[in-house]
């Protein structure tokens, strides 16, 4: 029998690997609206986001596991409108959302 470190282990290395093998494609991508003192003061940063992806192709959560706190709300928000390709199960896979106030 494994004992529970070990579970937490295996648990934490199958969700931080991005679901290369179910890679789908984004049909419908929302860009994150960018906080205006943000930009204002040419501040930038990325978001990590830890999002799971319906067999229907919807993103049903969205979870900042890193970046600055002003752009993860803005960023979760855009991904959650994001569809991506029909698949045949659920994929959780990680993305990062990159904030550049010199292109925006």
């Amino acid at each position: 029998m494994l004992k529970p470190i070990c579970w937490w282990f295996a648990l934490l290395l199958a969700l931080s690997v991005p679901a290369t093998a179910h890679a789908r494609k984004i049909k419908t991508q929302v860009a994150p609206v960018y906080p205006e003192i943000m930009k204002r003061n040419y501040m930038g940063g990325t978001v990590k986001l830890l999002i799971k992806i319906s067999p229907d192709g919807r993103v049903t959560e969205a979870r900042a596991i890193g970046g600055h706190p002003m752009l993860i709300a803005p960023a979760t928000e855009a991904v959650k409108q994001w569809k991506y390709e029909p698949g045949t199960e659920q994929t959780i896979t990680t993305i990062e959302i990159r904030f550049d106030p010199t292109h925006q």
